[in-house]
């Protein structure tokens, strides 16, 4: 690590830890984490498959019923669920006075109907844009896919803007962009049209979560920067909650639409509360800028802040940049490391995969209120990345990361032996399985920043992020093969976390070891594990002989 970090460090220590200013700016930033989320995941509810059936002018009351006793007279059924968008014909000739009796219907002719009877009072855009029947259905699902794609372009512009401009632009301009295209989407009157600002939504606010994080992690100590991880970690999940009991409360599309994206707008005061990064400035060579901001942290926390040390700040040198370009493919040509990146991407998509496809599918358990069972869904991650601290310490990467895979796996193949009408047994399961996806995630986001050498660490962690949004892209698809079989999608996830779970055991075990900062050191990055505890040994003689 550059001199200028570790002297930033000792700064940060000798100002508090987590004193009172560090507290103000990482709320700050934690209520633009929770709005990030909420917008990201706002598309659940505003391209939710409300349940329903055709119309029957003769047999519907003002305020129909949505399965009366006579349906299945009239619509044709798949199971125990009417179909969506077809009727039986009816017979205007029968003289039957019973008009809604199986005699007033020709059940060997069906037709698509034009109106429609909907199970509950929820708006979304499958009434806006007509998107009812099952051949539409790919248009709801594709919302979730488009904003997927929009993040991934999003995080390569983001992440350009940030490095030049810093992190704070891109936090708080991102979000107000997301804020605009959100509101504008709400009046587009074709579904192309929504489904443009949809993706602009995404790619101007892909890149804010990790800014904020940075802006609201850099600021404190080193021996703090896990509990505000966590915490930022929370609110995402947090904005979640706030997504889901927003959407229960109004149960309209448009209306959610204004609640999660309008305090976007509040972010426009951060320009003059929250502080640029300090790395960042330092990184730039603007050193004044960097111990402005410490003196101000130093007086509001009350502490007294030697000029001595803010004197020997200094701007870190880039180890990336100072690096031979061809590092890069010189590590690709290494057999060891390629493989070990492929087989890293794999585990990224399937984690994604598993993480947005478990989040999404939420709300469509049988049986159950699907707002709650998000919520749950939600706040079931707090206790995940608690977990994940320990996890890491006491198991070690590798069988960190593959248990989670395993408990995912395990509960989603539990889910499919569980009985309907069991909402309590069904949505214990998938609990547990969402557990397992989002610890696999912090788990693997660690054993993936240890593995690779240090001057190509970022670029292969950015790779296979990149690659990961590919699982993100497909999870909105599972309704599809819902309709193919209800259990699909949770198979599909059970499948593929058991592939993942053995193939994380392919990977070095990185826990307490050295990281590599070579591509040789990371070829033999077991060898790095043996020596450690002979260094330590080294070391504490050299400690005790002074």
């Amino acid at each position: 690590m550059a001199e200028a970090v570790t002297s930033l460090d000792s700064v940060l220590v000798q100002i508090g830890d987590l004193g009172k200013y560090q507290i103000l700016v990482f709320t700050l930033v934690s209520f633009a984490v929770v709005l990030h989320s909420a917008v990201h995941t706002a598309f659940v509810f505003t391209a939710l498959d409300v349940g329903h059936r055709c119309a029957i002018p003769e047999c519907d009351q003002p305020q129909p019923e949505f399965q009366p006793t006579w349906l299945s007279n009239a619509v044709p059924f798949r199971g125990t669920t009417p179909t969506k968008c077809e009727h039986y014909i009816f017979n205007s000739s029968s003289s039957n006075n019973d008009t809604c009796s199986a005699n007033n219907f020709d059940r060997n002719r069906i037709v698509s109907c034009s109106s429609f009877v909907y199970k509950t009072e929820e708006k979304s855009i499958l009434q806006e844009y007509n998107l009812q029947c099952d051949d539409n259905l790919w248009k709801l699902t594709m919302v979730g896919t488009l904003n997927s794609f929009g993040q991934l372009c999003g995080l390569f512009i983001g992440g350009i803007i940030s490095d030049r401009y810093g992190r704070k632009v891109v936090l708080i301009w991102g979000m107000i962009l997301t804020g605009v295209c959100g509101i504008i989407r709400a009046f587009m009157p074709t579904y192309e049209w929504f489904m443009f600002f949809e993706f602009l939504d995404a790619a101007f606010g892909a890149g804010t979560y990790i800014c904020g994080f940075v802006l609201g992690v850099e600021l404190v100590s080193p021996k703090r920067r896990v509990l505000t991880g966590i915490i930022s970690s929370s609110c995402f999940a947090a904005g979640e909650v706030f997504t889901a009991a927003s959407a229960w409360l109004v149960k309209s599309w448009k209306p959610l639409i204004f609640i999660l994206y309008s305090p976007a707008f509040l972010l426009i005061s951060y320009i003059w509360l929250v502080p640029e990064s300090v790395r960042w400035h330092l990184s730039k060579g603007r050193l004044e800028e960097a111990k402005a901001t410490l003196r101000k942290a130093a007086e509001f926390n009350g502490k007294e802040l030697s000029e001595n040390i803010l004197e020997k700040l200094g701007s870190p040198e880039s180890v990336e940049g100072n690096r031979n370009e061809g590092e890069f493919m010189k590590a690709l040509k290494s057999t060891t490391l390629f493989l070990r990146l492929v087989n890293c991407c794999f585990c990224w998509i399937t984690c994604t995969f598993l993480f947005y496809g478990l989040t999404l599918n939420s709300v469509s358990l049988a049986a159950g209120n699907s707002y709650l069972d998000f919520i749950l869904t939600a706040l079931i991650e707090i206790p995940a990345y608690i977990c994940c601290t320990f996890m890491l310490d006491l198991m070690g990467r590798r069988k960190a990361v593959s248990g989670s895979y395993l408990v995912t796996g395990l509960a989603c193949s539990a889910f499919v032996f569980v009985p309907p009408d069991s909402h309590v047994g069904s949505l214990t399961v998938y609990l547990i399985g969402k557990f397992g996806a989002t610890a696999a995630f912090t788990n693997l986001y660690v054993i993936t920043s240890e593995m690779f050498p240090t001057n190509l660490r970022h670029s292969f962690m950015g790779l296979c992020s990149t690659f990961g949004r590919i699982g993100s892209m497909l999870a909105p698809q599972m309704p599809i093969l819902a309709n193919i079989w209800v259990h699909l999608p949770v198979l599909s996830f059970s499948i593929m976390s058991f592939v993942a779970a053995l193939l994380t055991l392919l990977f070095p075990e990185t826990s307490d070891i050295n990281l590599p900062d070579t591509i040789e050191e990371a070829e033999n990055i077991s060898q790095l594990s043996k020596k450690l505890p002979e260094k330590l040994e080294k070391y504490s003689q050299k400690v005790s002989s002074l």
